[in-house]
């Protein structure tokens, strides 16, 4: 067995089904997760599925911001829509273009400076890579937080937008409610499983890397900077 097949065969036990492509394992038989499944038995999991902070809490949300500023981002706290809109406005004040989202909130765009050309995308209206790379910045909302990875978790909804538009621009904005953070990673998971055909974005900070020489570069494959604003719950 290749290492390609003997990683896909645990990945099959792991989700219950068959070890190989043909039925059961080279043994004769479904390993024992396999087995589970097929008898209706509830898996064992080993992990923690729940944090001890509740979802939009404040620990949960002092837990982000640490992994947040550990990781080079930019927070910001905002304790109303007329705050968010003058942090977005102050964070883009001199920027000639910025990517919206079709469903984005317009009230956090309402301090934007009249320089700042909106730049409208939507699947069914889209904006080429070199448009994007033509544009300074993109504001977008969130699905979830995850606090204890420091990770910001994108779903393609309207207000977020297609993959690209934050792929391209060299700065981020990114309005996270505080009641969309969660503790842990198996309770974003849940949340995101709520809606699998959701194309996903995974944002731990801005993009990065140290492949050469361990020396850290920056918006190598992703935006350079990335700013947080933390906005009250909905």
């Amino acid at each position: 067995m290749s290492a390609r097949d003997d990683v896909l065969a645990r990945i099959r036990t792991a989700l219950g089904g068959p070890t190989t492509l043909g039925g059961p394992t080279a043994g004769g038989r479904p390993g024992a997760v396999g087995d589970a499944a097929a008898s209706g038995t509830e898996l064992a999991r080993a992990y923690r599925a729940t944090g001890e902070h509740a979802p939009g809490s404040d620990a949960a949300v002092e837990i982000l911001v640490d992994r947040l500023v550990d990781y080079r981002a930019h927070v910001h706290r905002a304790a109303s829509p007329e705050e968010v809109a003058e942090t977005v406005g102050a964070l883009l004040a001199e920027v000639r273009g910025v990517v919206v989202p079709p469903a984005l909130d317009d009230a956090w765009l309402a301090a934007l400076p009249a320089t700042a050309v909106r730049v409208a995308d939507s699947r069914e209206d889209p904006r080429t890579a070199d448009e994007l790379d033509a544009v300074d910045a993109v504001v977008t909302a969130a699905r979830v937080a995850i606090a204890d990875t420091g990770t910001i978790v994108l779903d393609g909804e309207p207000d977020q937008g297609r993959r690209a538009i934050t792929l391209v621009p060299d700065l981020h904005v990114c309005v996270v409610r505080t009641d969309q953070v969660v503790h842990t990673v198996p309770e974003g998971v849940r949340l995101l499983a709520e809606h699998p055909e959701r194309p996903q974005t995974w944002i731990s900070g801005p993009s990065a890397t140290s492949d050469i020489e361990l020396s850290r570069v920056e918006g190598v494959h992703g935006p350079r900077t990335l700013h947080v604003i933390l906005a009250p719950p909905r």
